[in-house]
């Protein structure tokens, strides 16, 4: 799971990335010191419990993937099957690109937890 963070985290303008349990109990973490990896964690965990709950009220449960943009930079969070992947990034990171490359760590995180 290591690499494939540190293969994430190579994208231009991304700081860090993690996977998360869907309990907030990190599994994997590769992220900018400036950051605590419990605490991103467990943000992760409820932001994407709520949008679960508020999914299920549109009769559209589940969430796919969340992108939170702020002034001082952007979070993206994924689901990936064992758990939430979580991508920090600058504030001028290319959405486009991060959004292609969490698409393809999740394909890789889904591929190995079948092995």
């Amino acid at each position: 799971m290591y690499q494939i963070l540190e293969e994430l985290n190579k994208t231009t303008g991304v700081t860090g990335s993690l996977l998360v349990g869907d309990d907030g109990i990190i599994i994997a973490a590769d992220l900018d010191t400036r950051f605590h990896d419990e605490t991103v964690g467990a943000i992760a965990a409820s932001i994407t419990s709520t949008v679960d709950k508020s999914l299920e009220k549109l009769k559209n449960p589940h969430f796919k993937q969340v992108t939170i943009e702020a002034h001082k930079g952007k979070l993206f969070m994924a689901d990936v099957g064992i758990g939430i992947l979580v991508v920090t990034a600058e504030p001028t990171v290319n959405i486009g690109l991060v959004r292609l490359e969490i698409k393809n760590a999740a394909d890789k995180i889904k591929a190995k937890e079948s092995l």
